[in-house]
């Protein structure tokens, strides 16, 4: 039985590569790639020769069978995408799950993720996230996936086209609000890397006035937990007489309500007042 290296490869600076994916790459028996002319690009830099096989989302079931008998054979084959991680929004999952129902082992060559890469340069919350991969092409699919996570307080990352990137913000902008802020990060790691950050109005702009081109990362910032500015006011009058019933005096009562609930001990005493119409 052979081995599936699963690859990370650069997602746009090829000096990213890891010396394992380099050593991974020269020694397995084939390169199972999602465009044969793009990997030849990264084998090239770095001087490797090495057998291709063209293996991508259109790919028919035929081509994942001959990778699984060259597996079950014996050899060693590298999956690889044209950037990032396979298997994630890339081509990849289908021959990965094949591989573990059959008994081949796996091995990950971990690498580059624009997803990991796009979140770390936010500024947006990194503790809790929802990656959602590309959003729709139909507009009214589109808007649904947004309106779900419209009230979602985790980081959500998208994948966009850039001829698409205009509209999408459109619909951010109208189904979440001007004001969440979001941020756009194209071409990571490349020449022409730009990152911005701002309110989704004011990013909207930007790119209506200067049209997106190349891979684009779109991670819109959680919904923020609405704090409530109105305490229950007649609820807290309740609890201060009865503060004062059990022997607590009106000042330390008072004290210690406005403390609890972060409320001035005067807004307090007022209304106190006049709920038990002055009679305490």
């Amino acid at each position: 039985m052979g081995r599936l290296f699963v690859c990370g490869t650069p997602i746009g600076n090829l000096e990213d590569v890891s010396i394992r994916l380099l050593k991974t790459l020269r020694q397995v028996d084939m390169i199972a790639c999602e465009d044969t002319r793009h990997t030849l690009k990264l084998l090239n830099r770095f001087k490797i020769k090495n057998k291709l096989v063209s293996y991508h989302q259109y790919s028919d079931k035929s081509k994942e069978d001959y990778l699984l008998q060259e597996l079950e054979n014996g050899k060693q084959i590298a999956l690889v995408s044209d950037a990032g991680m396979p298997s994630i929004s890339d081509p990849g999952q289908e021959l990965v799950q094949r591989a573990i129902t059959a008994g081949v082992a796996i091995e990950i060559i971990p690498g580059p993720s624009a997803v990991t890469t796009a979140l770390a340069i936010s500024g947006l919350d990194s503790t809790n996230f929802i990656f959602a991969g590309f959003l729709p092409n139909r507009r009214n699919q589109r808007r649904e996936v947004l309106k779900q996570m419209s009230n979602e307080n985790r980081t959500v990352i998208y994948y966009e086209a850039p001829h698409r990137l205009v509209d999408t913000l459109a619909d951010v902008e109208e189904i979440m609000g001007g004001d969440r802020q979001i941020v756009v990060a194209r071409e990571l790691t490349k020449t022409y890397e730009e990152i911005i950050r701002d309110r989704v109005e004011i990013v909207r702009n930007h790119f209506s006035q200067h049209s997106p081109r190349g891979e684009i990362c779109l991670l819109v910032a959680g919904q923020k937990e609405e704090i409530n500015l109105c305490p229950d006011l007649d609820r807290i009058a309740e609890e201060v007489n009865e503060l004062i019933e059990l022997g607590h005096t009106k000042k330390e009562a008072f004290k210690m309500k406005a403390l609890e609930y972060h409320l001035s001990k005067s807004t307090l005493y007022i209304y106190y007042v006049e709920k038990f119409n002055n009679t305490q």
